[in-house]
């Protein structure tokens, strides 16, 4: 059904990426708060990031506490919308499609296409602001790392290879009744769902036997085998690694580009600072020094973050056996520091 009615209310800005602005919005039915991310259709690398999430999270059956939640997308060609799903045989999905597929745009240059992703609203920013412009706290640190370990195997068990981990793509939910606020992981665009062809559904640790081979993320968050171009999901757990030790340990660097602090591990060589995959390409036998900068750290924090910054992606837990031992430290080992 097409309707030239609009359902949201946008209320402000509240994000802006290179494809996309997020805007806090309200269902006009009910008065819900919720968040509204417009992609402009204008380009076949657009159309392909915006389909990815799109068939990422449409992908999921069920809803998870840690992970963003899509309400539904609409579809908008000029003035006429239309809520979006996925297989939808609709033409203007079809076309959507297609230029991701070719690489070029394959409908009317002279129509405006925008996709509109109606998703959970986060309150409280992103895990990078909220984390830096607070003292550390080793509760916080708990239930964040519970809540990412959780996340993860969600995804994975769900075929998700989410591909850009990192804290700013990690969003911030606070309200009065929790202690610890809520994270959700967002922002989909590089992601992948892998095929289960083949594969038995049920086997849970199938997707680390999905091969990929576009290098693609964020630099200081990538595995050593992305910057190859073959890897699978174990290179979310590296990515997750690199965060839990720099939240642990409250390590940032500053974007060049941004100028923005992040938290992120890293080696330093000389006085350049190289991301950790980057690195361990180079010297896969190079030995971290963990702890960076505390005198001391848990022995079973220290060997958990040693094996998932491995080399050797097959040395690295894969996300249903991390999130157990997550559990374990935060239930066993109260105390981090001894």
């Amino acid at each position: 059904m097409v309707s030239s009615q609009p359902k949201y209310e946008l209320i402000q800005e509240v994000g802006r990426g290179s494809y996309g602005v997020v805007y806090e919005a309200v269902v006009k039915r009910t008065g819900a708060r919720v968040a509204v991310k417009k992609i402009r259709c204008h380009t076949p690398e657009n159309v392909e990031l915006a389909l990815r999430e799109f068939w990422a999270l449409s992908s999921i059956q069920s809803q998870h506490p840690n992970v963003i939640h899509l309400e539904e997308c609409i579809l908008q060609q000029d003035q006429l919308a239309q809520r979006m799903s996925h297989g939808s045989s609709s033409p203007l999905y079809l076309e959507l499609v297609e230029t991701s597929l070719k690489g070029e745009i394959t409908f009317d240059p002279c129509c405006a296409y925008y996709l509109w992703f109606i998703m959970d609203f986060c309150n409280g920013g992103d895990m990078n602001a909220y984390l830096l412009s607070r003292k550390p706290s080793r509760k916080t640190n708990t239930s964040f790392m519970l809540q990412l370990g959780s996340a993860l195997a969600f995804l994975h068990r769900n075929q998700i290879i989410h591909r850009d981990l990192k804290p700013d793509n990690i969003l911030i939910t606070q309200d009065c009744t929790s202690l610890e606020p809520t994270l959700k992981v967002a922002d989909f665009g590089l992601s992948k769902v892998c095929s289960t062809s083949g594969l038995n559904p049920e086997e849970p640790a199938s997707v680390n036997k999905c091969f990929l081979s576009t290098a693609c993320g964020t630099d200081f968050y990538m595995a050593p085998e992305v910057w190859e171009g073959h890897y699978t999901a174990k290179a979310d757990i590296f990515a997750l690694g690199v965060i839990i030790w720099a939240m642990v340990e409250r390590i940032t660097f500053v974007d060049v580009e941004t100028q923005k602090e992040l938290l992120g591990s890293y080696v330093q060589q000389g006085s350049e600072i190289v991301p950790l995959g980057e690195a361990l390409l180079e010297n896969p036998k190079m030995e971290l020094l963990i702890p960076a900068r505390k005198k001391s750290m848990n022995s079973h924090m220290k060997q958990l973050i040693r094996q998932m910054l491995s080399a050797n992606p097959q040395e690295r837990p894969d996300a249903f056996e991390l999130e157990l031992r997550l559990i374990r430290i935060a239930c066993r080992e109260l105390d981090w520091d001894t």
